[in-house]
């Protein structure tokens, strides 16, 4: 008989998490206000090309661009409405998890090798799953809510969707291979606070093993840009070596420009959250014939 496992249950991390966010923020706010200079909003809406995307062997300089506080209310709600929505939603998933691992292919008898497995591979189909929502229009319209703030901070981290069951589908494979669901589960919680620290201007680069292993704050910045160069690169979860193996991976060099390559200038949580939804619900309704409205779901986001 399989284990019960309780997939809402509430740990120490989850316990930790909300008073270390709110800490960390007002510590990299202070941090980033006692920098001799911040850069503008919007300094990069009329950059030349060459100052977006042109070649440069000396990376430009660090100039962070801060905190606003609309931003990151707005980004505070949309965590709020993710926690709300995961909760329910990790009810259906974790029964999935648990139908897919009682058919199991392999029996990983050792606790220990099997957490490996998970911890390697969460991050494995994370990087898909997270390639898949950049390179298909279906499914970016649960990411671009992640990408809709024009500021890089620690807030940044929390927008989170309100459609991550779009593509929760993409992990599946784990408990089917013989990966306990609550491994599966932690993995995927330790991936997710992994990420939280690098979304922050306050770091630069770190030292050259680190860069050349790990996903860190010079990588996801880049990940983050809307300079041509940087668009559709620096997938990785936990290890950028994903993205050096599959070809999407570049160096943070000219200054970056954060948010979409059409920003939608809101703070709504609910405009955030779905206007690319109806966006899309549009372009579909407006295409001559079925092809071309099953091409809208298919296509890479404009």
């Amino acid at each position: 008989m399989m284990k019960k496992t309780n997939i809402l249950k509430f740990d120490f991390i989850d316990a930790l998490s909300l008073p270390v966010f709110a800490l960390t923020m007002i510590a990299e706010a202070r941090t980033l206000q006692n920098r001799p200079h911040l850069r503008e909003m919007g300094d990069m809406d009329n950059a030349s090309e060459e100052e977006l995307s042109g070649a440069n062997p000396n990376p430009d300089p660090l100039v962070p661009v801060g905190y606003e506080a609309n931003d990151t209310k707005a980004s505070l709600k949309m965590l709020a409405g993710n926690i709300v929505i995961n909760t329910i939603f990790s009810l259906l998933l974790g029964k999935t998890y648990k139908f897919l691992y009682s058919h199991k292919i392999f029996n990983i008898k050792n606790r220990k090798l099997s957490f490996l497995f998970a911890m390697v591979g969460w991050d494995f189909f994370y990087y898909w799953s997270h390639r898949l929502q950049h390179e298909k229009r279906i499914f970016w319209v649960n990411h671009v809510t992640h990408h809709s703030s024009e500021h890089y901070n620690l807030s940044t981290a929390l927008r989170q969707p309100w459609s991550g069951f779009l593509v929760s589908w993409v992990h599946m494979p784990l408990p089917f291979l013989g990966i306990p669901v609550e491994q599966v589960m932690k993995a995927g919680q330790l991936n997710l606070l992994y990420q939280y620290w690098i979304h922050t201007e306050a770091i630069g680069r770190l030292s050259k093993p680190v860069e050349n292993i790990f996903n860190t704050p010079s990588h996801h910045r880049v990940h983050h840009g809307a300079n041509p160069q940087y668009i559709d690169k620096n997938y990785a979860g936990i290890l950028i070596s994903w993205d050096k193996i599959f070809g999407t991976f570049e160096p943070e060099v000219r200054k970056i420009k954060y948010g979409l390559t059409k920003n939608i200038k809101t703070f709504k949580p609910l405009k955030i959250a779905y206007q690319e939804l109806i966006d899309l619900f549009s372009d579909i309704r407006k295409s001559e014939n079925w092809r071309k409205k099953v091409s809208c779901l298919f296509d890479h986001p404009k």
